[in-house]
């Protein structure tokens, strides 16, 4: 019997070692202005793959950990630039950026990825 708890522990070892793998961690730059804009930013990001995303009103960086194997980087700037919120990566529609609150506007720029 005290073989077995030595064997467990490797294989819980093993199981959080490979659970992590898939994790990844990126912060970048997504433009909002408001709590509005925070709270449509996470509320986005609120889908299965993604365990944690932050964006910070003042400088304007959001925080997400995601699993790799559900959601791609690539994914994740792309459901900010559906609901209008140009990212490093991706630009959001002249539909999507209109359709924000008046308090939302940001400036524009060209400077994507």
């Amino acid at each position: 019997m005290k073989s077995i708890k030595p064997l467990f522990l490797i294989f819980f070892l093993f199981c959080s070692f490979i659970s992590n793998a898939q994790n990844k961690k990126i912060s970048f730059l997504v433009n909002g202005m408001c709590g509005m804009c925070e709270d449509r930013i996470e509320n986005a990001l609120d889908i299965k793959g993604i365990s944690f995303a932050s964006w910070n009103q003042e400088t304007k960086i959001c925080n997400v950990t995601f699993n790799m194997k559900k959601v791609s980087e690539k994914e994740i700037h792309q459901l900010l630039a559906k609901i209008g919120h140009d990212t490093q990566k991706c630009k959001a529609t002249d539909e999507a950026y209109n359709s924000l609150h008046q308090c939302c506007h940001y400036k524009r720029t060209d400077n994507i990825e």
